[in-house]
């Protein structure tokens, strides 16, 4: 999940947003490259999207199902899953290259790339672009909101009767082991997929008000215009989300922390010396 975030980071900022601002006109921007461009970054976001759902789903059968989770909560259905996950999402996006032709050519040299006609127009491209809306993010941000609220459900169910099972053997004072372990795993599901939920929100707003309204995406670089600046917005939500999801997955291991902590008194204990 780290990777596919910072992989996020890398095609959709560096490669992307900063190489097209600052250079303009480098081998980037050249159209194969820049439909290659494309793809990768829709490869990562879409990874990186999917793999906060598999983690969701992973974290409610923990929690929710017992005689699943001795099944799939391995490390070989955790490498399963991401594998399949990268692959489906790499195929998914790969069309993508094929939608784009040169904005204008120089000296035999296709630059920039645009939207063919036809992506507008054809039967085919349209329903792709349906699948494409719905495969990230309106299906995961459904996914992730239900699977949510049935594992909170879960939990305050259980919670409730073993509180009332623990209390009738053991007194109101007695610590419970398990329920600290079930508050740990929601405090990191919930900062992981909360973030999603809270930063992808105005992506989807996006893509729900360009399906409804008829509008493109490829609304240019008018800075006055509402549907290019909502557009833009939302983009940037979604790269904090990836710039933010590694701290939380590296904040929530108890090593991690421990040795942040070393890493911070070093120098003070060198110094002191």
């Amino acid at each position: 999940m780290a990777v596919s975030d910072i992989l996020v980071l890398v095609t959709s900022v560096i490669l992307n947003r900063i190489a097209g601002i600052y250079f303009p006109y480098s081998f980037l921007s050249i159209t194969p490259v820049c439909s290659l461009r494309t793809v990768l970054t829709s490869t990562a976001v879409d990874s990186s999207t999917w793999l906060t759902v598999t983690f969701t789903f992973d974290r409610f059968v923990v929690i929710s199902c017992q005689k699943l989770k001795i099944k799939y909560c391995t490390k070989k259905t955790a490498t399963c899953v991401t594998g399949i996950v990268s692959a489906l999402c790499t195929i998914k996006s790969a069309f993508s290259y094929f939608i784009y032709e040169p904005l204008y050519t120089f000296n035999n040299v296709p630059w920039f790339c645009k939207p063919k006609l036809i992506f507008y127009l054809s039967p085919a491209w349209i329903a792709y672009d349906l699948i494409r809306c719905i495969f990230n993010p309106l299906l995961p941000f459904v996914l992730i909101l239900l699977l949510n609220a049935l594992t909170v459900r879960y939990i305050l169910v259980a919670n409730r009767a073993r509180r009332r099972l623990r209390a009738q053997s053991h007194g109101e004072n007695q610590n419970d082991q398990e329920i600290e372990k079930r508050r740990k795993s929601i405090v990191l599901l919930f900062a992981i997929s909360g973030s999603f939920l809270l930063l992808y929100f105005l992506f989807f707003i996006t893509i729900l008000y360009v399906q409804i309204a008829k509008v493109s995406y490829f609304s240019g670089s008018d800075f006055s215009e509402s549907t290019f600046i909502l557009e833009e917005n939302g983009f940037m939500f979604l790269f904090l989300c990836s710039c933010i999801n590694p701290f939380i997955y590296a904040g929530s291991q108890n090593k991690f922390r421990v040795e942040l902590k070393n890493g911070l008194k070093y120098p003070l204990r060198r110094f002191l010396k």
